[in-house]
């Protein structure tokens, strides 16, 4: 089943063969499997029986048999639908991806929605091509890799399904963009202040564009370049993301945190302004 926007509609009720299923123990430990009837999925903890979770709905708990064939159960994993973050994280993968807490604020920041023609370039595995489509978005990808470009299109497809609205060329778009009249530029690449002039041309005004960047004198780079084109409203920043430890009076902050992963820069295309000349008043 697809929804209006031609993506794989996510699925509810009782687990089914087919499905991705995410097993998280009493660690937290989390594993992806697909259900397959007469399969299992084999850990530290044990050996689960696919046929267990099939029919079953989901938010249920499965238990893990001793593969020394003793009688009662090692240990028990609850077995849900994974998230867009889930699959993310787990998902095969070549080049690095952008993380979940980021991606959620480039969502808010490139106001991506529904029908939005956009153009990814530096794809990558394909994180934040399925974040696009997963907002409503039409998305286009530039990747110079094939590998890459093949393993993206792969991802999207298990996820969304192969009517996804999206499309990847084999090719660098320091070179150009062809495509114009578009609502949003997003880039995953070393040297986006190459892409500054053509995302200016390719852009509707208002369009926004969106980088990022691991390192601050790269979006420092950027941001200069967009100072002298037609870009306004531009914005740098990075999201720290810190848990909390609460089980009964014990709470605080958890001793690890997901801090600095990268730098989120935005700016919006803009009517190109005439030079203003200055004027002196004579005496």
């Amino acid at each position: 089943m697809t929804d209006a926007g031609g993506t794989a509609a996510a699925p509810r009720g009782p687990l089914a063969e087919g499905e991705r299923v995410l097993l998280v123990d009493h660690h937290d430990r989390r594993y992806l499997i697909r259900l397959a009837r007469g399969a299992s999925f084999q850990s530290h903890a044990g050996v689960v029986e696919h046929d267990a979770l099939i029919g079953q709905p989901e938010g249920s708990e499965v238990s893990a048999w001793r593969r020394d064939g003793r009688e009662g159960p090692a240990r028990r994993f609850l077995a849900v639908r994974p998230t867009l973050a889930d699959v993310i994280v787990k998902m095969p993968r070549g080049a690095q991806v952008i993380y979940p807490k980021d991606l959620g604020a480039i969502v808010v920041a490139a106001d991506l929605f529904p029908g939005a023609r956009v153009l990814e370039a530096g794809v990558g595995s394909g994180a934040l091509s399925m974040t696009a489509l997963r907002a409503g978005c039409q998305v286009t990808g530039y990747e110079l890799r094939e590998d890459f470009a093949r393993r993206a299109r792969a991802n999207v497809a298990e996820l969304l399904g192969p009517e996804a609205p999206f499309r990847v060329e084999e090719r660098d778009v320091y070179e150009g963009i062809d495509e114009t009249g578009l609502d949003r530029v997003l880039l995953d690449l070393p040297e986006p202040w190459r892409v500054v002039e053509h995302a200016e041309r390719a852009l509707v005004p208002g369009g926004i564009l969106v980088a990022y960047l691991p390192s601050i004198t790269q979006a420092a780079e950027l941001r200069a370049q967009l100072g002298r084109a037609s870009f306004a409203l531009a914005e740098t920043f990075e999201i720290l993301r810190r848990t909390w430890h609460i089980e009964g009076r014990s709470v605080r902050p958890d001793h690890r945190m997901v801090a600095h992963t990268g730098f989120i820069t935005t700016a919006r295309r803009v009517v190109a302004r005439a030079a203003e000349s200055e004027t002196v008043d004579e005496v």
